[in-house]
């Protein structure tokens, strides 16, 4: 039988009003924390990290996506599209080819800091 572990709480009801005060005054309203989680949602999918880290590295165009990680051009646009509307990924057409980029140097961070947390 499995040993329950214990409920971690406090062990006597002590509210430190300013602490409270002082994390409430700097916490955003609820809608940008709603906009926050949804952002993140967006990471949540394998196939979209492994799209953003391949944009990590180079700009590439669909073809060059689908071929690097073995999807169809299907998949990959239908990604593109979620990542493009939430601002992570941007495009540039040359010719008839559009290319793919991340959106700047916050989704660079994003990535990196990902990786780093991971190898610690």
């Amino acid at each position: 039988m499995e040993e329950k572990k214990p409920i971690e709480k406090c062990e006597f009801l002590c509210v430190h009003e300013d602490t409270v005060r002082a994390v409430t005054e700097k916490m955003p309203d609820e809608e940008t924390l709603y906009d926050l989680a949804e952002f993140f949602k967006v990471f949540g999918d394998s196939t979209r990290i492994r799209i953003l880290y391949a944009l990590h590295e180079n700009e590439l165009c669909v073809c060059d996506i689908a071929n690097l990680l073995g999807l169809t051009q299907t998949a990959v646009s239908h990604q593109l599209r979620v990542l493009k509307s939430s601002k992570l990924v941007k495009a540039r057409r040359n010719g008839k080819t559009v290319f793919y980029s991340l959106d700047d140097d916050h989704i660079h961070s994003i990535l990196n800091m990902g990786i780093s947390h991971l190898g610690e």
